[in-house]
């Protein structure tokens, strides 16, 4: 027999016994032809430090919380008609803004907002828990962080999260912040913080969307250092042009003692924080708390067709 006739029947038999050892697991593995009934509406699952939110067995929602990462953030945010992120986990400028989070910079010296590594603020999660979906279809999720740096600790604080699809039009995403410092704190001035969000390009108005207020005021212009009840994007999707959609935060009323004007940038980043709008430092005693509330909203169609004051006014009963 030639060599390369007996290096061949080897290489055939190694393929046919893999194969064969291949069938047994592949005869035994379950398949699905038709959707499985627990996959129907808002389904979640925890894994490696990321919380993913499904509607109908596709990926709406997710929330990352890694080790490695700045701080904790949502993303994607998915449209409730196109299925496309209506924020942007990177996008110029200023590529570390990360879909929707908390954070602050500069805060006692050190930065829990940029993209310059962990030594100089990190926000890090102790505890993520994901909770049982509830009977009317609720996602709901808590989580633990701490805000540090060597030798420094301005807070700790503790987050409570739900989701919840009020119609196929319309997705809630209600977020409690309770934060205690850690150590005195005092903020100057800070036109980077606190909750924030970065819209997907294709919705701001660099790209042909729209920044509006509740008020009614559109682009910076209008509603930068104002205060409104809610402040977003919308417009056309790229990949969808026949689709308009949005996503906006809402601000409750007691949030920062009501003073509360919103930092809004046309490129698609907005805040509301007092905190670029102090006449003096904004100052909290160690073991001091803040409470913090905010309904976040991603939509079909307008703001006006969304019904978003109607959704605020049932936000605060």
């Amino acid at each position: 027999m030639k060599r390369r006739d007996f290096l061949r029947g080897c290489v055939g038999a190694a393929s046919g016994a893999a194969a064969t050892a291949w069938l047994p697991s592949l005869a035994q593995a379950a398949d699905f032809p038709k959707p499985v009934p627990e996959a129907e509406g808002l389904t979640a699952y925890q894994k490696d430090g990321c919380i993913q939110v499904r509607l109908d067995n596709l990926r709406a929602i997710g929330y990352r919380a890694q080790p490695s990462l700045k701080y904790p953030y949502f993303y994607p945010l998915a449209g409730p008609l196109s299925g496309l992120s209506l924020t942007t986990e990177s996008a110029l400028p200023y590529p570390h803004h990360r879909g929707l989070w908390l954070g602050c910079d500069p805060l006692n010296g050190g930065n829990y907002w940029g993209d310059n590594g962990l030594k100089s603020g990190h926000i890090r999660t102790v505890a993520l828990e994901l909770d049982d979906v509830a009977a009317d279809g609720a996602v709901t999720f808590s989580q633990e962080c701490v805000w540090e740096r060597e030798g420094s600790n301005p807070f700790n604080d503790q987050r409570r999260y739900l989701v919840e699809i009020l119609d196929a039009r319309r997705t809630l995403i209600d977020c409690s912040f309770l934060l205690h410092a850690g150590e005195d704190v005092s903020i100057k001035g800070a036109k980077h913080s606190f909750f924030a969000m970065r819209a997907a390009p294709d919705i701001a108005p660099p790209y042909g969307g729209t920044l509006i207020n509740s008020a009614g005021g559109i682009g910076a212009r209008e509603t930068y250092g104002k205060t409104a009840k809610w402040c977003g994007f919308f417009g056309k999707r790229r990949f969808h042009p026949e689709v308009t959609e949005g996503i906006v935060i809402m601000n409750h009323p007691a949030n920062f003692g009501g003073n509360c004007p919103w930092f809004t940038r046309d490129y698609g980043h907005l805040s509301p924080s007092p905190f670029n709008f102090l006449d003096q430092p904004w100052t909290m005693e160690k073991g001091e708390p803040l409470q913090l509330n905010y309904r976040v909203v991603l939509f079909g169609g307008t703001p006006k067709e969304a019904g978003l004051d109607a959704i605020f006014d049932q936000w605060l009963g």
